[in-house]
C-alpha cells in the first residue's frame, strides 16, 4: 500500500492550508448574502461604478503626473539634503487620506479655516475633484518609489550615448530612461488604483458616492444583501487590478554607472517652487489646522482609553498575525503548492476594509459569541494584513543558510527541534518588522473598526470619524496628531528598507 500523499508533505503545509481558507472565508460569504438580494445593477449602480473608475484613473493619472517627475529628482539630482527632500516628499504616506481629506474640507470653503483666518473666499474641496486632489496627494509616493527604486537601477551609459549623439538632456530622460522605468511606473500605478479602490474615509468626507460609501450606507440603512453585491462587484475591479499587478515583472538589466545630473541656481529655485504646493496641501496643511484647533480648544472631549483601544487591538492583531505568518512564509518556501497558499493569504491584502467588515459582521450574526467582540475585529485586522507579516518573514527566512538546518540535523535535533532552536530565532528580526507593519496599519484602519468594533469601543480613527460626523471638528486635533505620529513611525520602517536596497543598488566599489 503506498503512503498517505499528506505524509510527504513538509510540516508548514498543512497549518498554511487552513490559514490560506480562512483567507477565503470573507468571499464566500459575501456571495451567500448577495445571493438575497435581486438587484444585480440598476441606474444607481452605474453611477457609483463611474464614480469609481474615474476617481481611480483620475487619481492614478495625477499621481503619475507628480510621482514620475519626483522620482527623477530624488534619483538623479544632486541637491543639497537629499536625504530630507526624500523624506519630506514621501511624508505624505505618513498621513492616512481620511485624515488630510478632513483638514482639506475643514480648511476650504465658505466658513473654512483660511476664510476665518485671513477672511479671503476659497472655492471648497468636495465631490469627484476634491476626491482627486486628496486622494492624489497621499499616494503619488507609491509612483515616486517604485519608480525611483528602478531608476536607481539603471545604467547610465545610454543616457550619455544619447547626448553624445547631440539628443537634449530632457529627450534623453524621456526617450531613453522613462521607457527603460516603466515597470516600476506601471508597479506605482497599480498600488495608487488598489489603495483609491479600497479608501473609504476620502468619498465618504468628500460626499463621492464610490463603491466605499455606498456599501457602508446600504450597512447602516440593514441593506446586507445588496451591500454584499457591491462589495463583489468591488472585489471584480479590485481582483483585475491584482491580476494586472502579478503581470508586472523587474527589468533584468545590469547595474552600471549611476547617472548624476547637478541643476544650477535657478533651476534648483524652479524645482522648490514646483514641489512646494504640493508639500504644503499634503503636509503642511493638516498639521496647521490640527494645530489651530489644539490651540483652540485643547484636548476637548478625547480620552485617552481610545489610544489605548487602538493600540491594544493592534498589538494583538500583530502578534496574531505573525504566529499565523511563520508557517505561510516556511510553506512558500518548501514548495509550488505553499506558494499558491501564501498567494491566497494575499488576497484579503486587497480587500478592502469596508468589504471584509461588511462580511464578518454576517459571520459574527451567525455566530453571537463572536458579534461586536473584539476578538472579531483582530481577525478582521489579520486577514487584511497578515501579508504585511508573512513578506516579512519569508524575506528574512529566505535568506538563511539551510545548513544550519542540515547541522541541527546531524547532531541528533529533530525536525520541530531544529525549528525551535535554528530557523525561529534567525528569522525573529523579520518577524519584529512584519508585526510592527500589521500594528501600524491596523491603527489606521477605519472602515473595518467602524463596522466591527465592539459597543462603545472607540479607537483614534473611530474617534476621528465619529467628531466628523458630529460637526466638532477642533475635537479632531489629538487623534488625528496621533494618527499622524504612528504612521510616521511606519513610513521610517519603509525608508529605512529603501536606503538600503538604494546602497545595494548604487555601492560600486572601485577596482
Amino acid at each position: 500500500m503506498s503512503r498517505w500523499p499528506l505524509a510527504r508533505w513538509p510540516g508548514s503545509y498543512p497549518l498554511a492550508l487552513i490559514i490560506a481558507l480562512l483567507a477565503l472565508v470573507p468571499v464566500g460569504v459575501l456571495f451567500g448574502l448577495a445571493s438575497d438580494s435581486a438587484q444585480l445593477f440598476d441606474a444607481h449602480n452605474l453611477r457609483v461604478l463611474t464614480n469609481t473608475l474615474l476617481l481611480m484613473v483620475l487619481t492614478v493619472a495625477g499621481s503619475i503626473v507628480i510621482g514620475v517627475p519626483l522620482a527623477v529628482i530624488t534619483a538623479y539630482v544632486q541637491l543639497p539634503w537629499r536625504k530630507l527632500w526624500l523624506i519630506l516628499l514621501a511624508a505624505p504616506l505618513a498621513i492616512p487620506s481620511y485624515i488630510g481629506a478632513f483638514t482639506l474640507y475643514a480648511a476650504f470653503g465658505p466658513g473654512g479655516e483660511i476664510e476665518n483666518l485671513s477672511g479671503l473666499p476659497t472655492p471648497s474641496v468636495d465631490g469627484l475633484a476634491g476626491a482627486t486632489l486628496v486622494m492624489t496627494l497621499y499616494s503619488y509616493p507609491f509612483v515616486m518609489l517604485t519608480t525611483r527604486a528602478s531608476l536607481l537601477s539603471l545604467d547610465a551609459s545610454l543616457v550619455n550615448a544619447a547626448r553624445t549623439l547631440g539628443m537634449t538632456l530632457g529627450a534623453s530622460l524621456w526617450r531613453v530612461v522613462l521607457p527603460r522605468a516603466i515597470t516600476g511606473i506601471t508597479a506605482g500605478g497599480l498600488l495608487v488604483a488598489l489603495y483609491t479602490l479600497s479608501d473609504f474615509g476620502t468619498p465618504a468626507i468628500m460626499r463621492l458616492d464610490t463603491f466605499t460609501r455606498v456599501i457602508f450606507v446600504e450597512y447602516n440603512a440593514f441593506g446586507l444583501s445588496q451591500a454584499a453585491m457591491l462589495s463583489l462587484q468591488l472585489l471584480v475591479i479590485v481582483g483585475l487590478v491584482l491580476f494586472l499587478e502579478s503581470r508586472v515583472r523587474g527589468n533584468a538589466e545590469k547595474p552600471g554607472r549611476h547617472l548624476t545630473l547637478w541643476p544650477g541656481a535657478g533651476q534648483r529655485l524652479a524645482m522648490l517652487l514646483a514641489v512646494a504646493p504640493v508639500t504644503l496641501l499634503a503636509i503642511v496643511l493638516p498639521l496647521l489646522v490640527f494645530g489651530i484647533w489644539l490651540l483652540r480648544e485643547g484636548t476637548g472631549g478625547f480620552e485617552f482609553r481610545y489610544a489605548w483601544n487602538s493600540v491594544h487591538a493592534s498589538f494583538l492583531a500583530a502578534l496574531a498575525a505573525v504566529v499565523l505568518a511563520v508557517p505561510v512564509a516556511h510553506a512558500a518556501i518548501a514548495g509550488r503548492a505553499g506558494r499558491l497558499m501564501e498567494r491566497v493569504t494575499y488576497f484579503g491584502f486587497g480587500v478592502p476594509g469596508i468589504v471584509m467588515g461588511t462580511a464578518l459582521v454576517y459571520v459574527g450574526l451567525q455566530l453571537p459569541f463572536l458579534y461586536q467582540t473584539l476578538g472579531l475585529l483582530v481577525l478582521a485586522y489579520v486577514l487584511r494584513f497578515l501579508p504585511l507579516a508573512v513578506g516579512s518573514v519569508r524575506s528574512t527566512a529566505e535568506g538563511l543558510d539551510p545548513g544550519l538546518v542540515k547541522a541541527a540535523r546531524l547532531l541528533g535535533a529533530s525536525p520541530g527541534e531544529a525549528f525551535r532552536r535554528v530557523t525561529l530565532p534567525l528569522t525573529l528580526r523579520g518577524m519584529v518588522a512584519g508585526g510592527a507593519l500589521v500594528f501600524l496599519e491596523a491603527m489606521r484602519e477605519l472602515p473595518a473598526t467602524l463596522l466591527l468594533g465592539p459597543t462603545g469601543f472607540e479607537t483614534l480613527a473611530t474617534y476621528l470619524w465619529r467628531v466628523y460626523e458630529a460637526g466638532y471638528f477642533g475635537r479632531a486635533a489629538i487623534p488625528g496628531l496621533l494618527l499622524v505620529l504612528m504612521s510616521a513611525l511606519g513610513l521610517a520602517l519603509m525608508l529605512s528598507g529603501e536606503r538600503r536596497a538604494e546602497f545595494d543598488v548604487t555601492e560600486n566599489p572601485q577596482s
